[in-house]
């Protein structure tokens, strides 16, 4: 593989977290466009959540194969394909004319996503994996460039949404990704190829058992808890998941190696960042519905609503998050972050039909933003520290289909219960369906703080790994 010297290593991360931030911004770009979606395209209020899972399923059922293909072909070879596969989805989603041509073209996208994120983290590591003291600013500024995009994305979506028109969401990714592609030979290194088998069985079953799970839990309101369809939808969808296990375990080169999770921690970790996932995309995803259905912002209005919680998020994850992190350690900072964020989201299922920004949702949200902020990179860290460096590329698909797998899974359990609680109707009911969604969210976030606390284990400075060891030293130079 070819080093990266100098300047051009920040050049090289510069793209990556451009890249970590865009494929991020893809699952909340749209929020602010779902209501002139909905009527052009001709969703239900339901179904309108399609519009993102078809995303974050894909996306997050096809992680783990972007993992494999990396380590296979070629980090950079796949980071490039994946952007190119991202352009040709957001294509087709710009120019949808139905639902139907619309679900495709984020699934497109997804794919192109599930790509890109595994050979972001293996090129990172590649290119800092060296030097603890650059390691540790280069997380810290790739982590901070996820929950930037998912939030910046709402402001922007409704900058587009407003100004220009909702397939605008989806062009943007064009120019950007032709920009990306040309910087791709120039400022990140060729990592080497190796001979292994793709697991294409594993891949399929995971993605399908995602899917159809998901699927059953969206219909399960109009068809019934306990009706056989969902009962069966159900059942399929789960027995896929087991038949991917079992796969995992018979294969000699499977996709996720069992092995893997007896890293100490690594479970832990990611069933807490499943439950952060969970808390926070039903809580925006709401929130936009909210401003624009209920409080009858515009999309610009609704963007520019929620851009004090972008801020808030962008400032504390690059300029605080990884100094309290070096101070106080992972685990106490994931459980304090996850707390306030279950505080945050309280606050906002007191929304009233007759409520106003600045009362009912402004202090609410930025207790969120502040929570989210404090949990997101600590528990990111924890669940990829202690792998080896062999296994990084693994370890970060299993940790972002973790978080794509929780967002899926917790918006459409919020979005079941705000349908069953009257979400479809007029602007009373609509609140309550709101309501019950942000309690789902709350609980959620809750139960992580939970689990963060009873789980996750701490960690002396000497077992600390190095760039949260760094960070520490730093810090103390700093005070």
């Amino acid at each position: 593989m070819s080093a990266v010297h100098g300047s051009r290593r920040w050049w090289a991360l510069l793209v990556l977290a451009t890249a970590q931030f865009m494929v991020i911004m893809d699952t909340s770009i749209i929020g602010v466009a779902l209501p002139e979606m909905k009527g052009d395209l001709g969703f239900s209020q339901g179904g309108l959540q399609w519009v993102f899972n078809a995303y974050v399923i894909v996306f997050g059922g096809l992680l783990l194969l972007g993992g494999r293909l990396s380590d296979l072909l070629g980090a950079r070879r796949v980071f490039a394909a994946g952007w190119a596969i991202l352009i040709a989805g957001s294509v087709v989603a710009a120019a949808a004319q139905g639902a139907g041509v619309e679900i495709l073209g984020r699934g497109i996208q997804g794919v192109g996503g599930a790509l890109i994120a595994p050979a972001a983290m293996t090129l990172l590591m590649t290119i800092f994996g060296s030097n603890p003291r650059e390691l540790a600013k280069a997380m810290a500024l790739y982590g901070a460039a996820a929950p930037a995009g998912g939030t910046a994305g709402v402001f922007l979506g409704g900058v587009l949404t407003e100004w220009l028109s909702w397939p605008w969401v989806f062009i943007v990714y064009i120019p950007i990704g032709l920009a990306t592609l040309a910087a791709v030979p120039a400022v990140l290194p060729a990592v080497g190829s190796r001979r292994g088998s793709i697991d294409v069985l594993g891949a399929v079953a995971v993605t399908a058992g995602l899917a159809l799970t998901v699927f059953a839990i969206v219909r399960a309101p109009e068809q019934g808890w306990g009706s056989a369809a969902t009962l069966l939808e159900l059942a399929g969808g789960i027995g896929l998941l087991v038949v991917f296990g079992i796969v995992q375990r018979v294969l000699r080169q499977p996709l996720m190696p069992l092995s893997v999770w007896r890293t100490p921690g690594l479970a832990a970790a990611n069933l807490v960042f499943l439950l952060l996932g969970g808390a926070w995309i039903p809580a925006w995803y709401f929130l936009n519905l909210y401003l624009q259905q209920v409080l009858g912002f515009g999309a610009f209005a609704s963007g520019a609503a929620l851009l004090p919680m972008t801020v808030t998020i962008m400032v504390l994850m690059v300029g605080v998050t990884g100094r309290l992190m070096g101070r106080f350690g992972m685990k106490p900072l994931t459980v304090t972050g996850l707390a306030v964020l279950a505080l945050g989201l309280a606050g906002l299922t007191l929304v009233r039909p007759d409520g106003s920004f600045a009362v009912d949702v402004l202090a609410a949200s930025l207790i969120a933003a502040l929570g989210m902020s404090l949990a997101y990179i600590p528990t990111m860290m924890q669940a990829i520290s202690g792998v080896p460096g062999e296994q990084a590329g693994l370890a970060s698909g299993i940790v972002n289909t973790t978080y794509q797998v929780g967002s899926a899974l917790g918006l459409a359990v919020a979005t079941a219960l705000a349908t069953s609680q009257g979400g479809v109707g007029d602007v009373a009911e609509l609140t309550d369906g709101f309501r019950a969604a942000f309690v789902v969210a709350a609980v959620i976030a809750g139960a992580g703080a939970v689990f963060a606390l009873v789980l996750l284990r701490g960690r002396s400075r000497s077992q600390r790994p190095e760039a949260v060891k760094q960070a520490e030293t730093e810090t103390e130079t700093v005070s």
